[in-house]
């Protein structure tokens, strides 16, 4: 009666302390697996995430170089600066330059196809009576934070009467970040293992190298006969109990914890920690081409008509190839044709002038066009 006693006693100490511990656990796990959703939810809308780019970008420097086969192996010329942009620490756009090239601007109707990840895949030029021009495919390379730092873009070509795909230009962005906490563990090199082998084996029984133990039960008595001394005990890593504290499941080293036994028969419970949350859509290099753009801005300053110019009896048509951000605004003017003495005074109206946002796919896009105007005496 007194052993009865006395293990019934044990038992209902056990099951309230594995209760009170389990209660413990449950919640450090939760705080640890819940980790992400307060940021994830947290996310507010800023210039930083409508470009598409993930964790504290400071500066992005975007290059294109082209490629050349002279030799008969690719060759990549020199870079040229395409675009520069700056965000502050809460991820709005302080800085924003753009650098046209010369002949970039491709004239047609661009249309878009898009990978899994949001990044721009394919892009198809067509006449405007949908006649093919031209085809270009982009692949990418990601940095250890998961925005793109080079994207190949290959040209669609015919040659023995079979389309294939040739590399044309590479980009590169340079991305740097502001330094956080998640940063700064990114940063840091891993945790060396407490052991240089997993498994160790010996008589064709594998053995954990690293154990871990899990919360005192009763002991099992071990038959002495039917052991030889010479094989060892077969070990099994066991499944974190509900007495795991935080502390020694941070300890574990992985971000999924469960049965280290092989060929188990039962169902043991994986706990995945720290679950990151899904990429945001990456944003579209290149500008959309938007062709004549006089009549969709929503400001268009007229330019002064400069007196010299009256005095000399300069006039036409000054045409300004402009780039359009993802806000309206014109971020880059170069006059492209008309009279010398015109062009400074066109240069500047288009870049007082504003646009509507334009978005592809419901991403904002940069746009690339012209303005045009018309310098009259008569006027």
């Amino acid at each position: 009666m007194f052993r009865k006693d006395s293990f019934g006693f044990v038992s209902f100490a056990l099951i309230f302390g594995a209760s009170a511990m389990s209660a413990s656990a449950q919640s450090s796990l939760t705080a640890k697996a819940t980790v992400p959703a307060p940021a994830a939810a947290a996310v507010v809308e800023n210039d930083r995430t409508r470009d598409g780019l993930v964790g504290p970008v400071r500066r992005v420097r975007t290059e294109v170089v082209k490629l050349s086969s002279e030799t008969g192996k690719l060759a990549e010329g020199k870079r040229t600066v395409l675009e520069i942009v700056a965000y502050d620490i809460k991820g709005t756009k302080v800085e924003n330059q753009y650098f046209p090239i010369a002949g970039a601007n491709l004239t047609g109707k661009e249309v878009y196809k898009y990978d899994s990840k949001g990044n721009i895949s394919e892009m198809t030029l067509t006449n405007d009576d949908g006649s093919l021009l031209s085809k270009e495919v982009y692949k990418y390379e990601f940095d250890f934070v998961g925005n793109w730092n080079k994207m190949s873009t290959s040209v669609a070509v015919i040659e023995a009467g079979k389309m294939s795909f040739e590399p044309t230009e590479v980009t590169y962005r340079t991305i740097m970040y502001y330094l956080d906490e998640k940063m700064l563990q990114m940063a840091q090199p891993a945790a060396a293992p407490a052991s240089s082998s997993p498994l160790t084996s010996s008589n064709n029984v594998a053995t954990p190298a690293v154990e871990m133990k899990s919360p005192p039960v009763a002991p099992k008595p071990v038959n002495s006969a039917t052991t030889n001394s010479s094989t060892p005990v077969q070990k099994s890593a066991a499944v974190p109990k509900a007495g795991m504290t935080s502390d020694k499941l941070n300890g574990a080293g992985s971000l999924e914890v469960g049965s280290l036994t092989p060929n188990t028969s039962s169902s043991n419970p994986v706990v995945r920690l720290d679950a990151e949350p899904p990429p945001a859509p990456r944003p579209i290099l290149k500008p959309v081409s938007g062709g004549v753009l006089n009549g969709q801005a929503l400001s268009l300053p007229s330019p002064s008509y400069p007196e010299s110019a009256k005095r000399l009896r300069l006039s036409g048509l000054v045409n300004v190839e402009v780039v359009i951000d993802e806000t309206g605004k014109v971020i880059s003017a170069q006059a492209t044709s008309g009279p010398a003495a015109l062009r400074e005074v066109a240069v500047q109206a288009a870049l007082r002038a504003r646009f509507s946002p334009t978005k592809l796919s419901g991403q904002p896009v940069k746009v690339a066009g012209s303005i045009s105007y018309k310098f009259s005496l008569t006027q």
